[in-house]
């Protein structure tokens, strides 16, 4: 089935600015001013893809911008075509604010082509005041190197730039409009599954969509779901997903024809979860058309614990299989959906999700290991990225079972874009994943839990945003490695919690400074139970993104190299840029307000 959400993306939109003055000047410029856009657009498609693994798509201006009338003419333009993010180029002087992208909501840019023989890099600095003065950031890309007139070439420290600010302008644009899908209400007290409408709305630009869970009850009493794809889905989990070891104690046993019951019920939950969020247009031909439509979410959670889990199976396998590149149907994009309504950690792995195009793991940050303490419970000497220490991400649930790391990337443990993986891959993640009788102590009603290890030596991102009374969200970054031990001494670590979740065992990079002192500080000032792993090192992406929604990062091992954000954050200081981050945040508000 096709997810309805991932169809009709935003589209690049690329503005050919020009020296206005006819005569000679325009005319001299013109093949060369449009020729950069093109170059542009070649290289956004070559090199970026949406979601759903399609090219992404660029909206040339029909001529080059002039003045105001061919600016409003390309704006008019942009609206119709869906375009989300504005790239400004040219290799010359223009007039700034009367060719400028004037819209406060498309994420903007302007490349100034570093070359002498037009000053493109003096329009660059004049517009880029201009976006400062009425408040309309934008980011400025400007090479290193001056090149010649004629040099058809996009430096490589320019196409970096250039691919990293589309693919966040995408993120932010792709969310626009779409919605959270909240299944349940708060979880066993946990601030972040108090869904804030606000953050949604005003810095994200997306609506909150509730249902209470007893609408999954009615779904699966009334049978309003794929019948069919039901019989082919259970019977793909059957070969597909092996039990493991049962760890309840034999007073807490359940019987087998209980849990053949609780995976039936599993799987419907999965399937109707999927249809809440996106809509199903087989229930249209089964007569539910209401229940057809969906909420048009790009992301959701579920309330799981208590109310639910006290009395039916919980939510771990529907959470891990719709996070997950594939299931019963093939390769698909993932479905983002958070255990315990936890929206703030949702929002995170959408965010990740956008960025990479790939599954995501959502695990609680549960313990630090020092070295001593390692040592001293399985007489394993840590070493290597691990030697300050390991931070164990664990959860139940929504763990996508492309953590296990079976996915490789130039040879290393990796998550990949659907796209990219292999038959192969897909039957080692299974395989390296198995489903436990969830404990009943936990969860009363049953369920499947998923247990996995996550292979070390995996890039990795761990990030979470917070909201704070006073100040809004504000976002953590730590980039660092996936870790393997010997199974001894993870059995020894792992043993002394639930051994039938999965487990990533991480460690940070540590830069000697601030929450990067050490591993235990980074653990000490993480600011939620709840975190979220990306493959590979893209917190500057993070940081971009965030920067257009204007949430600013208090936490992060970015090298300032890496860093790139709109042109008026250095107005707010250049010496400290965490707190000029803060303070551009705060002046700006919210992207929506």
């Amino acid at each position: 089935m096709k997810n309805p959400i991932l169809e009709n993306l935003p589209k690049v939109g690329i503005r050919p600015t020009i020296d206005g003055r006819l005569g000679g000047v325009r005319e001299s410029l013109e093949k060369q001013t449009m020729d950069q856009a093109k170059r542009v657009a070649a290289l956004i498609r070559k090199h970026l893809k949406y979601p759903n693994g399609k090219a992404v798509q660029c909206v040339i201006a029909d001529t080059c911008i002039g003045g105001v009338t061919e600016a409003n003419a390309c704006a008019e333009k942009f609206r119709v075509e869906n375009v989300g993010v504005s790239l400004t180029v040219t290799p010359c002087w223009c007039y700034g604010s009367e060719t400028m992208d004037m819209d406060r909501h498309l994420p903007k840019a302007i490349w100034g082509f570093n070359g002498t023989e037009r000053p493109g890099a003096v329009y660059l600095a004049a517009s880029l005041a201009g976006h400062t003065q009425k408040g309309l950031p934008a980011f400025g890309i400007y090479g290193k190197d001056v090149q010649e007139a004629g040099d058809k070439t996009i430096p490589a420290d320019v196409e970096e730039k250039i691919l990293n600010f589309i693919r966040c302008g995408l993120a932010v644009s792709t969310m626009r409009g779409k919605a959270y899908l909240s299944m349940g209400g708060t979880s066993m007290g946990i601030a972040g599954s108090m869904v804030d409408y606000n953050f949604w709305e005003k810095w994200l630009g997306m609506r909150v969509e509730d249902i209470d869970m007893s609408e999954l009850i009615g779904r699966m009493d009334k049978g309003i779901f794929d019948q069919k794809e039901f019989k082919k889905a259970l019977a793909w989990v059957k070969k597909n997903c092996p039990e493991g070891k049962d760890y309840n104690p034999d007073t807490h046993l359940r019987s087998r024809e209980t849990l053949d019951a609780e995976w039936e019920t599993n799987v419907k939950m999965a399937l109707i979860a999927r249809d809440l969020m996106v809509g199903n247009p087989k229930l249209a031909e089964m007569g539910f058309g209401e229940q057809a439509l969906g909420h048009q979410a790009i992301a959701a959670g579920f309330q799981g614990q208590r109310q639910w889990t006290d009395y039916f199976p919980n939510g771990d396998f529907m959470e891990a299989i719709l996070n997950t590149s594939f299931d019963w149907n093939g390769k698909r994009a993932p479905y983002i959906v958070a255990t315990e309504n936890d929206a703030l950690n949702g929002a995170t792995m959408l965010f990740g999700y956008l960025l990479s195009n790939s599954a995501q793991i959502f695990a609680d940050l549960r313990t630090y290991w020092s070295p001593d303490a390692v040592k001293q419970a399985s007489g394993h000497k840590l070493k290597g990225e691990a030697k300050d220490g390991i931070l164990h991400l664990i959860n139940s649930g929504p763990a996508a079972l492309d953590g296990t790391g079976e996915q490789s990337v130039d040879g290393k443990p990796a998550m990949k874009p659907f796209w990219e993986i292999t038959r192969e891959e897909v039957d080692a993640c299974l395989k390296a994943t198995t489903w436990h009788p969830s404990m009943t102590e936990y969860f009363p009603g049953g369920g499947m839990s998923t247990r996995y290890k996550t292979k070390g030596g995996m890039p990795a991102t761990m990030t979470r945003i917070n909201l704070i009374d006073g100040l809004g969200p504000a976002l953590q970054i730590a980039e660092g490695y996936t870790v393997e031990l010997p199974e001894d001494v993870h059995d020894a670590l792992d043993q002394r919690t639930n051994p039938t979740w999965p487990t990533t065992w991480f460690a940070p990079i540590l830069t000697g400074q601030g929450a990067f002192r050490s591993t235990y500080e980074v653990m000490n000032n993480w600011g939620a139970n709840h975190c979220v792993m990306s493959c590979g090192h893209i917190g500057d992406r993070f940081i971009t993104l965030a920067s257009m929604l204007r949430i600013p990062v208090y936490m992060h091992n970015v090298g300032e190299e890496r860093i790139m954000r709109p042109s008026s954050w250095r107005a707010f200081g250049t010496a400290g840029l965490e707190g000029a981050d803060f303070r551009a945040c705060q002046t700006y508000g919210p992207l929506y307000k």
